[in-house]
């Protein structure tokens, strides 16, 4: 399992840059450095920030 920041600004930051430089998808992402993808958009949704599929970040 990876590990990732726990402050939500560098929570985001650091998933849109994996999602940007490395997946397809925050599925994609999530399998691949077992991270639970619910408990990501949780934290990231608490601070304000959503998903957007199509343009593969948060926002």
């Amino acid at each position: 399992m990876a590990e990732y920041p726990k402050d939500p600004a560098m929570l985001m930051s650091w998933t849109n840059m994996k999602l940007r430089d490395c997946y397809g998808s925050l599925d994609e992402l999530c399998d691949d450095l077992e991270i639970d993808r619910n408990e990501i958009e949780s934290k990231l949704n608490a601070a304000g920030f959503e998903y957007n599929k199509e343009l593969n970040k948060f926002w």
